[in-house]
């Protein structure tokens, strides 16, 4: 029997209903956590980790604590990211979904960090065992986002690189005013797409700041709701579309 008209989208919305909102709820995510983390835990960057750098030489520099957490991320968000490579292989191998399956992992660990942030702290010492656990369980939780948005989202601009994506809006900005016609749709399409990433992910600084600010380690139980979002949008994308 042939299927009716239309029916190819009766369980799943057609491409592109759910699609682009997910890059942008990711960057939103990855703004809100890193700021949030940033004020919890002494300075900890813990979706833009190489930004651990250079708080490490001023914590160094000034006394403070967070050094070992400063220390361990680097080497946590890589073990993380080839573990989720590894894992997203396998599951296509299966011919399993891996984007929901990953994002269900994320969200299983930022209820995790949510729970020790809200038993465990404030952290007035980042070097604490609590401020550390909480501290690369989100680690964790931003190296299987940035690795899930690199292997199936990579059509959709980074999540946390927004240095990268803001040179990329001026340059196209640039060649746009002096009136550059090659593949200027292209253009201004990457410029749009560039453009509600930074804002999505400066909203989520934002929000995580100002959360913070008003209700302390409280502002950690946003990420699992973002996240249980991300989980719905990953669903609801039909599969040929990963």
């Amino acid at each position: 029997m042939g299927n009716s008209p239309g029916s190819a989208h009766a369980v799943t919305p057609p491409e592109g209903v759910f699609r682009p909102l997910l890059p942008v709820l990711l960057s939103c995510t990855a703004g809100y956590v890193d700021t949030a983390a940033f004020l919890a835990l002494q300075g900890l960057f813990t979706a833009h980790v190489t930004g651990n750098f250079v708080t490490l030489g001023a914590t160094l520099i000034h006394g403070t604590t967070g050094a070992i957490g400063k220390l361990l991320a680097l080497p946590v968000f890589c073990i993380v990211v080839a573990a989720t490579r590894l894992a997203s292989s396998a599951l296509t191998a299966r011919g399993q979904r891996p984007v929901e399956s990953l994002l269900a992992v994320k969200l299983g660990l930022l209820i995790v960090a949510c729970l020790l942030a809200v038993t465990l702290g404030p952290f007035n010492n980042g070097d604490s065992w609590p401020a550390l656990a909480t501290g690369m369980t989100l680690v964790a939780a931003m190296a299987i986002q940035n690795t899930v948005h690199r292997i199936h989202l990579s059509a959709a601009p980074p999540s946390t690189l927004m240095t990268g994506s803001t040179t990329q809006i001026m340059i196209d900005l640039a060649d746009l005013l002096r009136g550059e016609t090659a593949n200027r749709d292209g253009m201004v399409k990457r410029l749009k797409a560039m453009s509600i990433s930074v804002a999505a992910f400066a909203v989520g600084c934002a929000a995580g700041a100002l959360l913070y600010a008003g209700v302390n380690v409280w502002c950690f139980v946003v990420p699992p709701g973002l996240a249980a979002i991300g989980i719905y949008l990953a669903r609801n994308t039909p599969k040929s579309s990963r």
